[in-house]
Formats: C-alpha cells, structure tokens, sequence
C-alpha cells in the first residue's frame, strides 16, 4: 500500500471531517470545525493527511509545546485499519517532532478504549503513572 502523508490543505475540511465521524472522534464538546481551525493557527504544517489514490483515508494532528509533542485525531478509515496505516501516520508525526526537538511524545487515550491502548502499546508507547487533568477555556457548544 503506497500512503502518501503530506500537511493539511483546506479543500481536505469536509473530508477529514466525515472520517473522524466515521471514525466515533466527533464528540459533542468538542466541534470538529473548529478543532480543524485552531489547529490551522498553530504549526498547521503538523496537521497530517494520509492519502491512498487521492482518497483521504487518515490524519494525525500534531503539536510540541518546547516540552513535549502530542498527537490528536490519528484517524484512519475502518476498512483500512489493521494495515498499519496507524503505525505509519505516527511514525510520521515522530519523525516530524523529533525534527522540532521534541524529546517525548504523549498520547492521551481514553481508559474504556482498550483496542486504541493496545495500538499504541504495539508501536512503542508505555502506559505513564500520570492522571490527565482538564479545564474548559472556550466551550464549543
């Protein structure tokens, strides 16, 4: 399979919209377009597209703080999943932040979704003894 990962344009929008609902990472606190926007303001060249034949079929967007690097909405399209399209949509965004020099990368996961912690487990990634904390600045809805 010849994925082609490159950074987000804006003609992608509506697409890698419909694959993150396709995907279940369209919450209710947490509107889509206006994830796709902040990101746009900052290092919008860490916003990854995977394409198959012109077809978006994955995403990763990225971001390093000058302390650590995160990723968000690696997504990849049910039935490509399983093919390794992940590994390589994270291998790109390692790359991409180590290049930055970002020493560590963190993911967040939700506890319940323990076929997304067994992913990253398998590429690499250990569970940390760390509680994540959140505070709403901006609500979305």
């Amino acid at each position: 399979m010849n994925l082609v990962i490159r950074s987000y344009r804006e003609s992608d929008k509506k697409e890698v919209i419909e694959l993150w609902q396709e995907c279940g990472l369209v919450v209710p606190w947490n509107d889509p377009q206006r994830d796709v926007e902040r990101k746009l303001s900052v290092q919008p060249e860490l916003f990854l597209i995977g394409l198959l034949n012109e077809e978006i079929i994955s995403t990763a967007m990225a971001g390093y703080d000058g302390h650590r690097g995160w990723v968000y909405y690696l997504a990849v399209k049910p039935r490509y999943q399983q093919q390794e399209i992940g590994k390589q949509m994270m291998k790109e965004a390692e790359i991409r932040l180590f290049e930055l020099g970002c020493p560590k990368l963190n993911i967040m996961v939700r506890t319940t979704n323990l076929e997304v912690v067994n992913f990253y487990k398998s590429i690499g990634y250990k569970i940390d003894a760390v509680t994540s904390l959140g505070k709403r600045l901006e609500p979305d809805n």
